[in-house]
C-alpha cells in the first residue's frame, strides 16, 4: 500500500471506521454472505480499538498499513457483492 493512502490523523482513521461500520450494518440488513460480514466486522473492530491509541505509537504504526489495506479490500468486496445482488434483484 502506498504511503499516501494510509490515514495520518485520528480523524481520517475514525472516518474509515465509520465507513466500514456503515457498510457492515448495510451488509447485515442485506443478508450478505458471512465472508463479507466477517471481513467488515473484523476491520470495524480493529479500527475501533486502534482509534483509542496514539497513531504514532509503534504498535499502531505497525498495524495500520495492513489494517487499512484489509479494510479497503473488505469495503470493495461488499461493494461488489452489493452491486451483483442489486443486479439480480432488479432483473
Amino acid at each position: 500500500m502506498s504511503e499516501e493512502n494510509i490515514p495520518k490523523t485520528p480523524l481520517e482513521l475514525r472516518h474509515l471506521g465509520r465507513e466500514v461500520k456503515t457498510a457492515l450494518e448495510l451488509a447485515i440488513a442485506a443478508l450478505a454472505p458471512s465472508n463479507v460480514l466477517d471481513a467488515l466486522a473484523n476491520s470495524a473492530g480493529f479500527l475501533d480499538a486502534v482509534a483509542e491509541l496514539p497513531l504514532d505509537s509503534p504498535a499502531v504504526a505497525a498495524l495500520v498499513p495492513a489494517l487499512v489495506s484489509r479494510t479497503r479490500a473488505a469495503l470493495k468486496a461488499w461493494a461488489s457483492w452489493r452491486e451483483e445482488h442489486l443486479r439480480k434483484v432488479s432483473a
